[in-house]
């Protein structure tokens, strides 16, 4: 099939089909009078980079996934080391995410005077996270 083809069954732009290959996650397929002509086991590539990459995966981890796998290759154990990977990774963002509302949430209720006020009270200095956690410990 052609690029235009591939790209429509696909959802995407065949500048993406082309970026793709430029990067390493879809191999270049063979040519017909100068034009790419992708077989139809492609559309089942492109359609898991895009899942990969809508699920936040980046394209050199979808190459390290995708690189060496034939149609026919058992999947179970890429998906496994790599949802590993991705599992750390989303457990960090949720923390970050968890400290970032409780810092909003004190924002809201923000009725400091001046910044420095403000960066005591919100602990954002080494200095006052160690005064601050060791205030916390003697009032328990």
């Amino acid at each position: 099939m052609k690029i235009g083809q591939l790209a429509g069954l696909a959802g995407v732009n065949p500048s993406a089909i082309r970026y793709y290959e430029r990067v390493g996650v879809l191999t270049s397929p063979d040519r017909a009078g100068g034009q790419r002509r992708y077989s139809h086991q492609a559309i089942y590539r492109v359609l898991l980079i895009r899942f990969a990459a809508d699920m936040g995966f980046t394209l050199p981890e979808i190459r390290i996934f995708l690189n060496g796998l034939k149609s026919d290759a058992p999947v179970g154990p890429r998906w496994r080391n790599l949802a590993r990977r991705k599992i750390r990774e989303v457990e960090q963002t949720m923390e970050r995410s968890r400290q970032l509302k409780i810092l909003l949430e004190r924002l809201l209720d923000c009725r400091c005077v001046s910044l420095e006020m403000c960066i005591e009270r919100l602990r954002l200095s080494p200095r006052m996270r160690l005064v601050g956690s060791s205030r916390d410990r003697k009032k328990s």
